[in-house]
């Protein structure tokens, strides 16, 4: 049986590196599949070229304009008017609040509402952190209510965090560790030879621990290690949080950092790393790019934080630090830029760990599972 499917992303380039796969599975089991997101980098066409509608809508996802957000929501009644879905799955933050919103007000018979993470709402300073998160939980509670939604987190903290404050209940909480990895296209290589190279690739904000970690690696070069670190990215317009260019180019003309720009290679960018690092104070579900540094083989520093601690084990595939430690985050790296051995049986561990647990097919067949639960399961099976 067949079925209509809308998958809402807040940006077209989000869709394609952490969604396509999702979007390909259903397509191939017959359902027709419609790709809803805001087109910032162009990758509508490649989208539509994949075989899919893809419908843009406006979301600014770094601003806090109501009438910005109520201009997303009003695009988001209109598409659904004009599909009629049998099933909505919105992903990050505002999809999920306004998307919920829209498709309830619509009457989409069943809604999934994804977060990766809980993002840069976590750690929001002061008084006008408080208030956010006081706005956002209640944006929640409204978006996760009604019997026809299921709700699925990246990470047990992030589950239990919502379960723990009434926002959702728990048998409307599905856990899907990640977006998954190609473990084909994501395979071990051996190390390169030479000056060992650290490599940091994400979002260039701030809180994803990109000062912390240059700090830290100028420590290391103070006490003589010697070593590549290649930032990998481009700054996020959108976000408020991100680091600007001018940064970088300060950063690369001071021989600090090398900043190779965005790169659409990430297997050819691992192959030449020794060590990949995200220091991240950010609300991550669970970073892509660590589940692609395992499946790579390469050893990790990573924070002890939700979501980074469910690829990276201490000890085992990597090391965790505390959030903002630059002593400690300098220590694990010089650990494991001088010792091959080390970052071997770390990296080994990593593979197995990708392979078992963050496979881009098992993530995939626990989300066509859910699918075919709120898709065919009878109105009393999903109360």
């Amino acid at each position: 049986m067949s079925a209509r499917l809308a998958i809402v992303t807040n940006a077209d380039w989000y869709f394609w590196s952490h969604r396509l796969p999702i979007a390909r599975a259903a397509r191939a089991r017959g359902h027709e599949v419609f790709v809803i997101a805001n087109e910032e980098r162009g990758f509508g066409g490649r989208i539509r070229e994949a075989g899919f509608e893809f419908l843009p809508i406006p979301v600014a996802r770094g601003s806090m304009s109501l009438a910005r957000d109520v201009e997303t929501l009003s695009a988001l009644r209109a598409v659904y008017r004009r599909v009629r879905p049998s099933l909505v799955h919105h992903v990050a933050v505002k999809p999920v609040i306004y998307g919920a919103i829209a498709a309830r007000i619509e009457r989409v018979p069943a809604i999934i509402n994804a977060l990766a993470g809980q993002g840069h709402l976590t750690g929001a300073p002061g008084f006008r952190g408080i208030v956010l998160r006081g706005a956002v939980s209640l944006a929640y509670r409204a978006a996760y209510g009604g019997k026809q939604t299921r709700a699925i987190f990246q990470n047990p903290d992030d589950l239990e965090f919502f379960v723990r404050r009434g926002v959702v209940a728990r048998e409307r909480t599905v856990l899907i560790r990640g977006s998954g990895v190609d473990l084909d296209a994501f395979a071990p290589t051996p190390e390169p030879m030479g000056v060992p190279v650290v490599v940091f690739a994400s979002r260039l904000l701030r809180a994803k621990g990109i000062v912390e970690l240059v700090e830290a690696c100028d420590q290391l070069r103070a006490r003589g290690v010697a070593f590549t670190l290649r930032i990998v990215g481009e700054p996020d317009v959108e976000n408020p949080d991100a680091v600007p260019e001018s940064l970088l180019r300060a950063w690369a003309a001071a021989g600090r950092a090398e900043w190779l720009g965005r790169r659409d290679d990430m297997p050819a960018v691992l192959a030449a790393a020794n060590v990949v690092a995200l220091p991240s104070n950010y609300g991550e579900g669970v970073p892509k790019i660590l589940i692609e540094a395992a499946a790579c083989a390469r050893a990790i520093v990573t924070t002890d934080s939700p979501g980074c601690r469910e690829i990276v084990r201490d000890g085992v595939n990597g090391r965790l630090v505390a959030r903002g430690d630059i002593g400690a985050l300098a220590a694990s790296l010089g650990e494991l830029l001088t010792d091959a051995a080390l970052r071997a049986r770390c990296g080994a561990a990593g593979r197995e760990i990708a392979a078992a647990e963050f496979g881009e097919k098992l993530v995939v067949e626990r989300t066509m599972a859910l699918y075919d639960r709120m898709l065919f399961d009878s109105p009393r099976d999903r109360q």
